[in-house]
């Protein structure tokens, strides 16, 4: 049977990335403003709202409803299922998934990714070619699970401000790491975020970013994600060439970069650079 996959918005992929892919919309929320993540709001738009204001955003899952109108597309199509989703440790989006298949007359196979945005990504491009060599859909949800924990996510912040916004660090130390430049380095650790270091100044932050890429090696025969958040890429492209022997072996002509949306954007703000790949074995 063909096989359909799912994947909400958090993995920043776009429906029109494959036929056989449908994405759902988490929801992002400026006041009384309610858009759909990737469908009524882009994402430079996104990041011009955030800068604009003084509030954070909300961002909400995707409800069951959306999956079970998902799945009813899919069954009528005669297609297999496989959703994949971000971490249930961070949206309830996960559960939404998992309710709906229980309203629907068919088996509906489902992956915590254990991960957010370029790391949901990199599986989903994963599922994608397993998809495309005719894997059918339990190879593919075994797959996934086989490889999951083998995927790397990093994140360079270019800036304190939306974490101390967000209540996630005080306002002393935001102010204290404003003015000493601290550029902190995240990570998904068992499908949450974790502080991998802190480094003063944004040369100092990608040579810890460094650090932490070259303690598991890229396996480069796998997918490679590489992401901005804001209405400029011009920060990673920098890093990408200061430290372009990191990515020598990559078989293809361009490293692929794309825009990082609202699920993860709102908590780091814009100027952040996020990696993701699967370590070597």
């Amino acid at each position: 049977m063909p096989v359909r996959i799912i994947v909400d918005s958090a993995s920043d992929m776009s429906s029109s990335g494959h036929p056989q892919l449908t994405v759902l919309p988490l929801s992002v929320v400026f006041g009384q403003d309610v858009y759909l993540d990737g469908v009524t709001i882009t994402n430079d738009r996104f990041y011009e709202l955030l800068t604009e204001g003084d509030d954070l955003p909300s961002t909400g899952q995707v409800n069951p409803y959306a999956f079970s109108q998902a799945y009813e597309e899919a069954i009528a199509a005669g297609e297999d299922i496989v959703v994949i989703t971000l971490s249930e440790k961070l949206s309830g989006t996960h559960q939404s998934a998992v309710t709906a298949a229980g309203l629907v007359d068919a088996k509906v196979r489902i992956v915590d990714t254990h991960s957010v945005t370029v790391g949901e990504r990199a599986l989903t491009e994963y599922a994608l070619r397993l998809l495309d060599e005719g894997a059918s859909a339990d190879e593919i949800v075994a797959a996934l699970e086989a490889v999951r924990d083998r995927v790397v996510v990093l994140g360079l912040l270019d800036t304190l401000e939306f974490l101390r916004r967000g209540g996630r660090i005080s306002a002393a130390a935001g102010a204290v790491g404003e003015i000493l430049s601290i550029k902190p380095v995240i990570t998904v650790a068992d499908g949450a975020v974790e502080l991998v270091g802190k480094a003063r100044g944004q040369k100092h932050g990608r040579n810890l970013l460094r650090k932490a890429i070259e303690r598991t090696g890229v396996d480069f025969s796998m997918p490679l994600v590489l992401g901005y958040s804001g209405v400029s890429d011009a920060l990673l492209r920098d890093y990408i060439e200061a430290h372009r022997d990191l990515w020598g072996a990559y078989p293809g002509d361009e490293l692929p970069v794309h825009s990082v949306g609202a699920t993860i954007g709102t908590h780091v703000g814009p100027g952040a650079i996020a990696l993701a790949f699967f370590a070597q074995e």
